[in-house]
């Protein structure tokens, strides 16, 4: 059966399976990378995962947004989500500064992993979870002609991003042995993180409608 000849409400239940599926994977990517990173040493994994559980609270604020919609063609947020989203920002914010400050102290130390080779796994799982995700979501977000789900499928390929730049890192860093491309690779997750938390407040403030398109 064409996807477009599906009944709207199994389309949102979809959708909705597909929010929460978000929202339990990046639970638990969050905490298998925290663990690796913190036992390894290495920043960049570390931060991968605190962006994860930051994503969490933006994948909370999306699985709500899916049910209401569901139920209204408002496209209006409403307070729960105005305020998760900047939560979220401020989350965003605090993840990049703080990512940022290690990675300079440890440019300064000269600090070195013990090994990112759970970095190289993990960002491998969550490339092809995320492609995997993407793909399915721009599927229901265009049979609905939806933009809030096709919002979300363009966050998830911020996640991708990320996936991407972790992946690039640890695999320099276990070629070269350079502990400051541990610390780069930190850095760039940084200023993802900066950019996702202002497009967090910039929705929140209804000035912006997906990740990184203007209304």
């Amino acid at each position: 059966m064409n996807i477009n000849e599906i009944p709207k409400g199994h389309l949102y239940r979809s959708a909705n399976l597909l929010a929460l599926i978000t929202i339990y994977y990046n639970l638990l990517e969050g905490a298998v990378s925290i663990f690796f990173g913190f036992q390894d040493q290495t920043l960049s994994l570390f931060g991968f995962g605190l962006d994860s559980f930051v994503e969490v609270m933006s994948g909370i604020g999306i699985w709500h947004m899916i049910r209401r919609i569901r139920q209204s063609t408002d496209g209006k947020i409403d307070p729960f989500e105005q305020q998760a989203l900047k939560i979220t920002g401020t989350s965003f914010y605090l993840l990049a500064v703080g990512l940022t400050a290690t990675a300079l102290y440890n440019f300064y130390t000269g600090h070195h992993p013990k090994t990112t080779f759970w970095g190289i796994i993990i960002s491998l799982i969550s490339i092809g979870f995320m492609w995997m995700l993407i793909h399915f979501k721009i599927k229901v977000g265009s049979a609905l002609n939806s933009r809030s789900i096709l919002s979300d499928a363009a966050c998830s390929r911020t996640c991708l991003t990320l996936s991407v730049i972790l992946l690039a890192a640890s695999l320099c860093y276990e070629i070269t042995g350079l502990g400051g491309i541990d610390s780069l690779g930190s850095v760039i997750i940084a200023w993802l993180s900066y950019r996702e938390g202002r497009e967090a407040f910039e929705k929140a403030s209804g000035t912006e409608c997906n990740c990184g398109g203007k209304c």
